[in-house]
């Protein structure tokens, strides 16, 4: 069996745990994979063991939720996390490429305006609606979606994943180092029951920041400082769906300008609306909206009750789209994410750079994910990236 170079690691000899199953932690296995079929005799039976360790009961993080209607059949869906990703660097877009050629990730051309609100005296005029042509996304600069779901590509990564164990509803309790000298430096991980989940040559934290900052915490991980850097801040969902035969609110119905897709807010508690049933491949859908809150006012009520924090965004949705009791929704949910935008202080690091990966060689622990960088889906590429050229140049 030969290494990479003189100075790299025999990949076939280690034993690898990635604390999180979203992206980050599925391209970080995708990319050992590779590495090590790259670099190793291809008749070899010998293989690296990745096991990811994810405390929920699914992969992937690009988060779909949706319903069945029972009368029709059909389905109202909204993707209530990340709504799309942009492949900008060279290397992300060749990473892509197998599941654009098979359909699974397609780009979404969006018509896209910017919307406010109308003042509440000048309600009375039900012609005025407050939209603006912003732009036309392009395939020049594509948005990409996964098809159906978005959570169907995660789900996909993992599939393909053969030399990685993926045990879910797992969480990791916070990490402290052990040696054993017979095999050289490994760290000894337990779940929160205190029962062993094994020794590990690297243990690689996908986790979000702050959930990072607990695993480490006690731990003589080299840059922990620089883990609480970046505040993550929180974003509020609501999901909306209508029936078949409703009419839709005047400002779905394309007026006054003709199949918009996506929707900057001005003037409100909300960010942007994204109409799902209008997306490539989605037509089979019911009517299907959903609409993030504004970053900063989710971050200041976030521990409010959660149907308090729907009743006012419901009330700023209506207010924004016209709907009366004709065309109201039927459908209507709210999702809280603790941790869903990356700030990062300028003082600290250039936020257009990102911290970039955190590697402790000597403990062999890295803290890597979005939050490492620019906080989106590219940024989980480029983190594993590191993450792995850490390990086999090691």
């Amino acid at each position: 069996m030969t290494n990479h170079s003189s100075q790299s690691t025999d990949l076939t000899s280690l034993n690898i745990a990635v604390i999180g199953g979203g992206l980050t932690g599925l391209f970080t296995a995708t990319l050992l994979e590779r590495a090590f079929n790259q670099g190793q005799n291809q008749q070899s039976s010998c293989s690296p063991h990745i096991t990811i360790f994810e405390k929920s009961r699914s992969v992937g993080r690009l988060a779909t939720r949706y319903r069945t209607d029972s009368s029709t059949g059909k389905n109202w869906q909204w993707a209530f996390g990340a709504q799309f990703f942009t492949a900008k660097t060279a290397s992300f877009q060749q990473f892509i490429k197998p599941w654009l050629k098979t359909g699974l990730l397609q780009p979404w051309c969006a018509q896209v305006v910017t919307i406010s609100p109308v003042p509440e005296d000048e309600n009375h005029n039900e012609t005025l609606i407050n939209i603006e042509h912003k732009e036309q996304w392009s395939t020049q600069q594509p948005r990409y979606i996964s098809i159906p779901k978005m959570t169907a590509w995660g789900r996909v990564l993992a599939d393909k994943l053969a030399h990685t164990t993926i045990k879910f509803q797992t969480r990791v309790a916070p990490l402290a180092q052990y040696t054993r000298p017979e095999v050289g430096k490994q760290t000894e991980l337990f779940d929160d029951t205190g029962t062993s989940l094994g020794w590990f040559d690297w243990v690689i934290c996908t986790a979000p920041n702050t959930q990072a900052v607990e695993l480490i915490a006690n731990s003589t991980f080299a840059q922990k400082v620089d883990i609480t850097k970046p505040r993550m801040l929180a974003c509020y969902t609501l999901m909306l769906g209508w029936d078949k035969e409703q009419p839709l609110p005047k400002a779905l119905n394309n007026q006054p300008i003709a199949g918009w897709d996506v929707a900057y807010v001005k003037d409100s508690i909300l960010d942007r609306v994204f109409i799902e049933h209008q997306k490539p491949s989605h037509h089979e859908l019911l009517p299907s909206v959903t609409i993030h809150a504004r970053n900063d006012w989710s971050e200041a009520h976030v521990d409010d009750d959660i149907d308090m924090v729907k009743a006012q965004l419901l009330e700023a949705a209506q207010q924004l789209l016209h709907w009366n009791q004709s065309n109201a929704p039927s459908q209507i949910d709210c999702h809280r994410w603790r941790y869903a935008a990356t700030v990062i202080d300028a003082h600290d690091k250039d936020k257009h750079e990102g911290l970039g990966a955190l590697i402790d060689r000597q403990h062999r622990w890295i803290v890597s994910g979005d939050w490492c960088g620019q906080g989106n889906i590219e940024s989980c590429y480029q983190m594993a990236q590191e993450a792995v050229t850490a390990i086999v140049s090691y």
